[in-house]
């Protein structure tokens, strides 16, 4: 064992945890691919859910707020937000693995949830530095917790297999962050335009103009706003900006997977259809 690479001891475990978890959907009577089927319409159900009393109070209380926040710290959030979208869009930011081949949904699954776990740690202890670093430090956080968040979509979508120079994934990454990051009825919205995403690919815009990074922006301003105001405030700074850099992060990792599990059933879809399975992106297991 202690020969072996750390790939190939990652390789091992992977293999030890999807043989257990097949067993245990075996004797269940439900395979893998059924389990997440009801995980994503139940998803999907919360997601289209009409609009809660406490969510409508929380969206009004959120623009009272807004309105006692200066316009330069929007203006500066606003600025950090639309570079970060430029770069993402055109740039080579980050880099990042190839696209994964040749795993079992339920192993990409299992590397996906991991590195999830490895992104909310890394949010976390960013958020608690920044948080008892007072204001100043409160706000380098917007874009820094920003940073980790997109590095973590381009981690997930190779996991699944998908190449992130292609433009239109990266499209898609913004799309899951608009859903993950938007008031509800807003996210309705960006659900629909995700829907069948792999059909409609033709007609994706191909400028940067084009995209509407203003409401992205706007919106997930208005998002974490509320949740990360409390990061300035001296003495619980550190552990505001730590836990709630954690749920930013576990909210987003939990959009990405359902998102891309909705791709994937969409992709079966197209796929059988079609009456071949050669060109089948994901394999599955049972």
């Amino acid at each position: 064992m202690g020969n072996l690479s750390a790939p190939t001891r990652i390789l091992n475990a992977l293999e030890t945890i999807a043989t257990y978890q097949t067993s245990q959907y075996k004797q269940s009577g439900m395979t893998y691919e059924q389990k997440i089927t009801n995980e994503l319409d139940f998803w999907k159900f919360k997601t289209l859910q009409k609009s809660s009393l406490f969510s409508k109070v929380t969206d009004s209380v959120q623009k009272k707020i807004n309105s006692y926040i200066p316009d330069k710290i929007h203006n500066a959030i606003t600025i950090a937000i639309k570079q970060m979208v430029k770069a993402v869009l055109f740039g080579s930011t980050f880099t990042t693995s190839k696209p994964l081949l040749d795993l079992t949904l339920m192993h990409r699954e299992a590397l996906v949830k991991q590195k999830i776990e490895t992104y909310k740690k890394t949010g976390a202890a960013e958020g608690g530095i920044t948080g008892a670093g007072g204001f100043l430090m409160s706000l380098a956080d917007f874009p820094l917790l920003l940073g980790i968040k997109m590095k973590m979509l381009f981690d997930i979508a190779a996991l699944y297999g998908y190449d992130v120079k292609d433009y239109r994934e990266r499209l898609y990454m913004l799309h899951i962050f608009q859903l993950a990051f938007s008031s509800k009825e807003e996210s309705k919205n960006v659900y629909l335009k995700m829907q069948n995403w792999d059909e409609l690919a033709h007609k994706l815009p191909t400028n940067i103009d084009e995209f509407d990074w203003l409401t992205f922006q706007q919106q997930y301003r208005d998002y974490i706003d509320l949740a990360k105001l409390a990061q300035m405030v001296p003495f619980i700074g550190a552990a505001v900006g730590a836990v709630a850099n954690y749920k930013l992060i576990e909210k987003l990792g939990k959009t990405a997977m359902m998102s891309y599990r909705m791709r994937y059933f969409s992709l079966q879809s197209i796929v059988l259809s079609q009456g071949s399975t050669s060109d089948f992106r994901l394999k599955t297991t049972d």
